[in-house]
């Protein structure tokens, strides 16, 4: 039977790869996107992501790995929004700009220093659907000495090209819970989005 640690350690992973999230529907254009484009996506996110965790390199290299992929595969400037909660609608360009680029490594430092924790493990593509307005793609973590768990990517082309912009563990919605964390940083900077961007950096 797994323990609170080891469920915990696992969903902390697969969020690091991803990032994870709030629930929220991007519209998908019509005819755009079909499901074998969205399982290709993640096909060649998780080769990129095995290839990481089995490299052996260094911690400080598997998180600079790591970032590459999120920038990659990930839409990021609508996960950083998303994250931000109402307060992007009020930031200026250049506020969001400077958010979603430490947002970006803070991810990447967050979750990346997890993965030597699963050298050894890898991540498969098993399934891909469409769900309401984007793509859901299924995959399944196998994981040294733990039981196989799921993870389901939603994939949509809204920001112009084919991306992710959220995961599924395990019926956790990660962004929700990154979203949930970012705000009550901002909560403790009084509202300033300058200084929540600040505290990511050296996070």
């Amino acid at each position: 039977m797994l323990n609170d640690t080891s469920i915990l350690s696992r969903r902390r992973f697969a969020a690091g790869l991803a990032l994870g999230t709030v629930a929220f529907a991007l519209p998908m254009r019509a005819a755009a996107l079909t499901v074998e484009q969205a399982r290709a996506l993640i096909d060649k996110a998780v080769g990129d992501i095995n290839s990481v965790i089995s490299s052996g390199k260094a911690e400080g290299a598997m998180i600079g790995d790591f970032e590459r992929i999120f920038v990659k595969y990930a839409d990021v400037p609508a996960i950083a929004r998303s994250a931000l909660g109402p307060s992007a609608k009020q930031a200026s360009k250049a506020q969001m700009t400077a958010f979603t680029k430490a947002f970006q490594g803070y991810i990447s430092r967050k979750y990346g220093r997890r993965f030597r924790e699963f050298i050894g493990g890898t991540i498969e593509v098993t399934d891909a659907k469409p769900v309401k307005s984007y793509y859901e793609v299924i995959s399944v973590a196998r994981l040294k000495g733990e039981a196989p768990f799921d993870l389901r990517w939603h994939v949509s082309d809204k920001s112009g090209s084919l991306k992710f912009f959220n995961l599924i563990i395990e019926g956790v919605n990660m962004l929700a819970s990154e979203r949930a964390e970012i705000g009550a940083m901002l909560d403790k900077q009084r509202g300033d989005v300058d200084a929540l961007t600040a505290v990511l950096k050296k996070t």
